[in-house]
């Protein structure tokens, strides 16, 4: 009997627990946390998020962000809100953060995803904040699903890529335009560097790795300047005219379930690219 009471008052507050709707009022400081946020609740749900998930060319979500309010990422905006939960990324300003700690007020600080084991992890401390673990668990097989089916069909010539960014700078390994390049089905000429991270390349040694194609981050064909001098050589756009591709430079940015459709995306570019037609 005894241990049957036991058993009951364990389970009491467990079951409260995973009960209890979650909250209710929930406002994003981060870009990031805005695709996450849009994924996982619904939009009564959600406080608001910052304005730059209503742009196409910065969020996945950006369809449903015009749902929802939008904020500047300010303290003064949180305390007019009073949300239930608050998700900043870990480049929200440190004193925004820190005003919210000393304010007692609840936040949970996401962490960046550059790959997709990260992906998957950001995705449950979400999920698992707002109680919404069954919805990001399907998020995931979804994303899961996407790469199984990029991997078995796998493209059987080796494309060798290089990410040309402003001032020859390229992402190599530990960034996510190398997880998304490699679901894709690429070789990063820029992953056998030693180190982590970003590096650079003069124009000598771009042409000396002679890679198959180059990856244009958007950024830099939209708003060309002399820091996008260097990447739009002429000698570059001589000899990769037509082996060329452009990846939406924000998106890449934030490490969300959907990173594996950028992937599929990609490979479209890649193979296209290959072809001879840019």
């Amino acid at each position: 009997m005894l241990m049957a009471l036991g058993s009951l008052l364990l389970l009491g507050p467990a079951s409260s627990f995973s009960a209890a709707p979650g909250p209710q009022h929930v406002m994003s400081l981060s870009m990031c946390t805005d695709d996450l946020l849009l994924e996982l609740l619904p939009p009564e749900r959600i406080a608001s998020i910052t304005y730059y998930s209503r742009d196409r060319s910065n969020s996945y979500q950006w369809p449903q962000a015009a749902k929802v309010r939008v904020n500047s990422g300010t303290i003064e905006e949180v305390l007019a809100e009073k949300p239930d939960l608050v998700l900043a990324g870990i480049y929200t300003t440190p004193a925004s953060r820190s005003l919210l700690k000393k304010l007692d007020l609840p936040l949970l600080e996401v962490p960046p995803a550059a790959d997709f084991d990260e992906i998957r992890a950001v995705t449950r401390q979400v999920a698992r904040a707002l109680r919404r673990e069954a919805v990001g668990e399907a998020l995931i097989a979804k994303m899961d699903a996407t790469l199984q089916g990029l991997a078995a069909s796998k493209p059987v010539q080796t494309i060798r890529v290089a990410a040309w960014g402003e001032g020859g700078s390229i992402p190599g390994k530990g960034t996510l335009f190398d997880s998304i390049l490699t679901a894709a089905g690429g070789v990063n000429i820029a992953s056998s560097v030693d180190g982590a991270g970003y590096t650079s390349f003069d124009v000598e040694q771009l042409l000396m790795a002679h890679p198959d194609v180059l990856a244009y981050a958007s950024h830099i064909t939209d708003t060309p300047g002399l820091n996008t001098q260097l990447a739009r050589h002429p000698l570059v756009l001589k000899l990769y005219s037509r082996r060329s591709v452009t990846y939406p430079s924000a998106l890449y940015s934030c490490g969300v379930v959907e990173s594996a459709d950028a992937a599929v995306a990609l490979r479209a570019s890649l193979l296209l690219a290959m072809r001879g037609g840019s």
